[in-house]
């Protein structure tokens, strides 16, 4: 078992590899400014914390003490104005403190770059792989370029583009080729290098098995999400400011991201080597492609969890999945519809009205609009509201409510309905009891995750309706939950 320290731990990446450090049996401990940012985290408590900022170097030599492997996630994206600056001061002062504290290996995952012509925030990358490599204590600098999996900033901004643009001009990096790899190779990649045992300093590229232009991804990535082809139209005028302002203006990813990301889109990147199995043999199945790293990232094998992992803060089944420290723009597009309302009554009624819900007992809002939507699915092909229930009380996990399944049902507390009407994207209805300082409380949620630029659209248009749709329905489940209570002897 080797003592692992990994700085970043809140981070993209950081996040990822501690559970898969833990989970091939190392000690791990880590580097955070504020330990409270690790509090939502399940395996936090596997782990060891230490509070330190990079740049301090007393409390990163502390930080440092024992431990054999030290992974630097550290990285200034976001930053403006001096972060280069301060990406070198982290990195020597890192790279003294872990000389002091006699750390065997320092492992830095940066960026694939180019000999010349780098932007900011890749020259940066390469100035911190250089002090490491420059220092005493022997360091591997793994070279990685777009990385795919939900929460990646490069992946998010890819995935953005795609589904909200069915027609876009773009700028000349659009015909840049870089080799993608998968998160999860990555990881791999990254967590090999804790039982390595030989002396090794040096860089090392990495990279999946294709090598595309970002016009390739946006194609592959619009394949694999079952859009219809984009068409792509490259314009020479657009700058890497512009570009990342409309990047900014289409996506949630926010300019001080998108800009260096934009930037470094211009620079080739491609393996040349492919030295690192001399010491990390590649997998038997081989790399991850790209269209199956895209596949992984959109859960397209599990479509059902799209609803619960944005509602609950629940550890990820695999790197590719999000987790609950990602920033809020990553995941992809979801819109929620929140309610709740305080009810004077004991739980088992209202909870009996929320599983009584739907057919002959209708929707407890605008019968009209709801038989109008019945409707306007059957037009189109989908089930309507035909199918009603098959019980007037009481469901079962897989029963079908008009044109909704049951997907989850926890007695007394939690009713969740997964649409199967004909809808550009995935839809949910949850309806839920809790007790909150001695009250009864129902909750109410609505849940659509949209497919292309269709999908945003559809919500969009309805969104003037769910006042008055969804904003009735706690007011009537109330008011059939108290008229319950009161006929009950």
């Amino acid at each position: 078992m080797t003592l692992c320290l990994v700085t970043g731990a809140t981070g993209y990446i950081g996040g990822r590899l501690v559970p898969e450090l833990l989970d091939a049996g190392h000690d791990v401990r880590c580097m955070v400014r504020s330990a409270d940012k690790l509090r939502d985290l399940p395996w936090a408590s596997r782990t060891h914390i230490a509070e330190a900022d990079a740049t301090d170097p007393e409390p990163t030599r502390r930080a440092l003490e024992g431990v054999e492997v030290a992974y630097y996630l550290i990285h200034t994206m976001g930053a403006t104005g001096r972060f280069a600056e301060r990406d070198r001061l982290a990195a020597r002062t890192f790279a003294t403190a872990a000389e002091q504290a006699g750390v065997r290996r320092i492992v830095y995952l940066g960026g694939l770059t180019a000999d010349e012509g780098l932007s900011p925030h890749l020259r940066s990358r390469a100035e911190v792989a250089e002090i490491f490599l420059r220092g005493s204590v022997p360091a591997v600098v793994l070279r990685a370029a777009v990385i795919i999996g939900s929460g990646s900033a490069s992946f998010e901004m890819l995935r953005y583009l795609t589904e909200r643009l069915p027609v876009m001009t773009t700028p000349r990096w659009v015909r840049s080729r870089t080799q993608p790899i998968a998160v999860r190779d990555v990881l791999r990649y990254l967590v090999a290098w804790a039982d390595v045992r030989d002396t090794v300093n040096r860089a090392f590229d990495i990279g999946g098995p294709d090598v595309l232009t970002y016009a390739d991804m946006m194609h592959g990535y619009a394949s694999v999400a079952e859009l219809p082809p984009r068409l792509i139209i490259p314009v020479p005028l657009l700058s890497p400011r512009l570009s990342s302002l409309w990047v900014g203006l289409v996506t949630p990813v926010p300019a001080s991201i998108a800009r260096p990301l934009v930037e470094s889109l211009r620079n080739e990147a491609v393996c040349h080597e492919h030295d690192i199995v001399r010491y990390v043999p590649g997998p038997e199945s081989g790399l991850v492609g790209f269209r199956r790293a895209v596949s992984l990232a959109l859960k397209k094998i599990k479509e059902a969890d799209v609803a619960s992992r944005w509602s609950s803060a629940s550890t990820p089944g695999a790197p590719s999945d999000p987790l609950p420290t990602d920033p809020d723009w990553a995941g992809g597009s979801l819109f929620i519809d929140d309610r709740s309302r305080p009810v004077p009554v004991d739980p088992d009624a209202l909870w009996q009205v929320i599983e009584g819900i739907g057919g002959s007992n209708g929707w407890y809002s605008l019968p009209v609009a709801w038989s109008l939507r019945g409707l306007a699915d059957r037009l189109v092909g989908g089930v309507g509201l035909r199918r009603g229930r098959r019980d007037p009380a009481r469901l079962r996990v897989g029963d079908s409510i008009d044109f909704w399944r049951v997907e989850e049902l926890l007695p007394g507390r939690l009713l969740r309905l997964r649409a199967e009407m004909r809808l550009p994207g995935l839809a949910w209805l949850e309806l839920g009891v809790t007790c909150s300082a001695g009250r009864t409380v129902y909750t109410q949620r609505a849940i659509f995750h949209p497919h292309g630029l269709l999908g945003h659209l559809y919500w969009w248009a309805i969104s003037p309706f769910h006042g008055l749709i969804f904003g009735r329905m706690p007011v009537n489940v109330a008011a059939a939950a108290l008229r319950r209570q009161r006929s009950s002897p």
